[in-house]
């Protein structure tokens, strides 16, 4: 939406619009709204969590740019939960591992995909914008692959139209990637890391939002073993909770560990966590009243294409945005609810960035 201020834009995406990884992420975006939060400690907590391998001028940038990036989402008609406090109205923030304050701006545990339905549905009034639904990325178009230019750019790209199962040319000179970028050069990768989320069941993640909200977790014996691993017990980062249940599993030889957030009234698990209660009921669990079995698991890539904070690669009309970028935010453990911060801020700085060098084609 903002590039298609600067021109035409199309949209690619393999399935329909709304199947993306956004509309899984559960928990929210990290950003300092509250008098009780600073820029500071919002740098801090991500910094620590980084393990050292953070960018700090990066960080500091994306932390420092949410705010702008949030109230982007509010004019675009995206409700965060919101609480009354001494007569007027407040953002109801969540607190979530590796925080040291209550930062996380969520609408129940269904931000991202509130966040997705506000974003196409506006899309749709874009006039200088095409959504090419179950098309698929095949390659990047470059310069150096044509083999009439000095210095390598991308000029466009080929994707297959799974309707017609043809191969359509598509020129653009300025592309946002999300896949497939080694193709173009085998040296943009950097810095991957796994990063763990530490309280997946079966097949579904456990947003971290339950334990930001007072969800203990036990091991076999019914004990809360956190404190043993970190003094912020089960809200401490996720690698250290992942590595703690995966000792624990380990040591007891039971099959998981629980995610206990029963002493919570019903009425509040039912209104604040609607999508994971109901998961949970259709895996024979009620929430309510018994704890959740979890265990570690393979959650998010720190890491990917190495970029500026602009979202920009090494090759000129190239950038990479969101999960599969590496500008230097997460280090080695990415703190909780600042991937859809990233995605958000980078998106935006592209724009800007790529708009002072000259106008998008």
């Amino acid at each position: 939406m903002k590039a298609a201020k600067h021109g035409s834009v199309a949209v690619i995406t393999k399935r329909k619009g709304p199947d993306t990884n956004t509309a899984w992420a559960q928990g929210g975006i990290a950003c300092v709204t509250s008098d009780e939060d600073s820029f500071e400690l919002h740098v801090r907590d991500t910094l620590e969590a980084g393990a050292g391998l953070c960018d700090e001028n990066v960080v500091r940038t994306i932390v420092m740019e949410a705010p702008a990036r949030i109230q982007d989402l509010v004019g675009l008609g995206v409700h965060f939960d919101e609480r009354e406090v001494s007569g007027h109205r407040e953002f109801d923030l969540g607190r979530e591992g590796g925080h040291s304050k209550r930062r996380v701006l969520h609408v129940q545990d269904v931000t991202g995909k509130e966040i997705e339905n506000a974003l196409l549905k506006e899309l749709g009034r874009q006039p200088h914008v095409d959504l090419l639904e179950n098309h698929m990325a095949v390659d990047l178009i470059t310069a150096a692959k044509l083999g009439f230019a000095a210095e390598d750019r991308c000029l466009g790209i080929y994707v297959l139209d799974e309707n017609t199962s043809g191969v359509e040319t598509i020129r653009s000179d300025r592309i946002a990637w999300a896949e497939l970028a080694s193709r173009a050069r085998g040296f943009l990768w950097e810095n991957a890391f796994d990063r763990q989320h530490c309280i997946g069941m079966e097949e579904y993640d456990v947003s971290e939002a339950v334990r930001g909200e007072g969800g203990i977790l036990r091991n076999n014996r019914g004990k809360d073993f956190m404190k043993r691993y970190d003094p912020r017990g089960s809200l401490a980062p996720r690698d250290i909770v992942a590595r703690a249940i995966d000792a624990e599993i380990k040591r007891s030889g039971a099959q998981c560990v629980f995610l206990d957030i029963t002493d919570k009234p019903v009425e509040f698990l039912r209104e604040r966590f609607p999508n994971i209660y109901e998961t949970c009921l259709r895996f024979g669990i009620d929430m309510t009243k018994q704890p959740i079995p979890v265990v570690p698991a393979a959650h998010y890539q720190c890491g990917g294409i190495k970029t500026d904070v602009n979202g920009a690669t090494d090759l000129p009309g190239l950038y990479a945005i969101g999960e599969v970028g590496c500008t230097g935010l997460h280090g080695a453990n990415r703190l909780a609810s600042n991937s859809l911060l990233e995605g958000l801020v980078v998106a935006a700085m592209s724009i800007f960035a790529a708009s002072a060098r000259d106008v998008l084609a």
